[in-house]
């Protein structure tokens, strides 16, 4: 490419013609003028919505304290929001990072300390799935190993075993003496909104046992209350040794977490990892404002009846339209219509219409709404995607 022509920021990514100067609630406003209902929430970011209130109040109070002081210090803000994670979850500890990918190379660098740690350092080998998203550090696209994602980046880092997702054979096949974990998204989200079956969670919780591997959960996407629970796992009764979330954790401020049983972090001495803005007083001000709201009574079980509502309408209107919506997937509010075909084209049709939507794999249209929403906006984002099947020709 002729210098010239290149932007002055980076061309990494295929943007759509839409820009937004301001968002309340389910709702987003772009320059123009069009008020759009957001079913991508910045992709499972915005998990309380736009402005809200309490995330607006904490976050204008800690700035007007105290922004960074390095964790070199102890920082009581992130005390409390490890204090909370931990309190809520499988976990008896947690590092509070920057972002999701920023976790999941906390988790693995966790895995093959642990094994190093019990004097075993050749098991450092990780299983993972087709169809993953880790996140976009060299480690993670290893880990997921799509073309896509690693194409122009070889040497990609060694120690990790793909496997087809769903394929039982071949994930006991790729068990050996080097093998030190099994790393799965509870529901692969880039993947194309794939929900993993109780029975094989329980199954990866079995291997891992009887091979004295580390089973960690990949839960960016699909934590912090999106399927009707605070983290997936909960509802298959599967806990993992360690898992990572970031996303919704911070309301759309940026910070991500690795959580993890004191077993499997046992080998994280001191020295061991950090974070120069990891855990730093802004965003562990915002991420306790967002379990403040997460946390109080009945707000997950809305969320978990919002999330049954929608799939109950994108079900009758699959029905009605079979040959437009293939499928239907997805848990809670983390939901995907496969289209038959032309996604991409679809998605455009919603974004006329006014519904805010993300694309995924498998000719998939992602259905992310904030865990806020309202009954009758989930009427108002359906009845557009209704419309947009009467009109859609791929």
């Amino acid at each position: 490419m002729d210098n010239k022509a290149l932007p002055s920021l980076l061309p990494v990514y295929k943007r759509y013609d839409l820009a937004f100067e301001r968002g309340e609630g389910a709702w987003l406003y772009t320059v123009d003028g069009r008020r759009m209902l957001d079913f991508a929430s910045g992709i499972a970011v915005t998990g309380l919505g736009h402005a809200h209130p309490h995330l607006v109040q904490a976050l204008t109070d800690q700035a007007h304290k105290l922004w960074h002081v390095s964790n070199l210090f102890r920082i009581p803000e992130l005390e409390r929001l490890a204090d909370r994670l931990v309190a809520h979850s499988f976990a008896d500890t947690v590092f509070v990072c920057n972002s999701g990918a920023e976790a999941m190379e906390a988790c693995i660098k966790m895995v093959r300390r642990y094994h190093w740690a019990n004097g075993r350092p050749e098991r450092h080998r990780i299983v993972t799935f087709e169809g993953a998203f880790h996140g976009r550090t060299m480690a993670t696209i290893s880990a997921a190993g799509s073309r896509k994602l690693v194409e122009g980046f070889d040497p990609l880092l060694p120690g990790f075993d793909v496997v087809p997702f769903g394929d039982h054979e071949a994930l006991k096949a790729a068990i050996g003496p080097e093998t030190a974990a099994i790393m799965i998204e509870p529901i692969q989200g880039e993947g194309g909104i794939r929900p993993v079956p109780r029975s094989c969670l329980e199954g990866l919780r079995r291997l891992c046992d009887e091979h004295g591997l580390l089973l960690v959960f990949d839960e960016v996407q699909a934590g912090m209350g999106r399927t009707g629970t605070l983290f997936a796992y909960e509802q298959t009764g599967v806990a993992p040794d360690i898992a990572g979330i970031a996303k919704g954790l911070g309301g759309g401020f940026p910070v991500g977490a690795c959580l993890a049983t004191a077993r499997a972090a046992a080998g994280m001495t001191t020295g061991a990892h950090g974070s120069t803005f990891g855990g730093n007083p802004l965003a562990c001000a915002v991420a306790n404002a967002v379990l403040d709201v997460l946390l109080e009574e009945g707000f997950l079980e809305r969320v978990a009846e919002r999330g049954r509502q929608l799939q109950e309408r994108l079900l009758a209107i699959q029905g009605r339209h079979p040959g437009i919506v293939a499928e239907v997937r997805g848990i809670g509010l983390l939901a995907g219509i496969r289209i038959a075909d032309g996604s991409a084209e679809f998605l455009k049709l919603l974004q006329d219409k006014g519904l805010v939507t993300a694309p995924a794999a498998d000719n998939v249209v992602r259905l992310l709404p904030p865990l806020i929403v309202s009954e009758a906006e989930l009427d108002e984002g359906c009845a557009m995607i209704e419309a947009a099947c009467r009109e859609f020709v791929a």
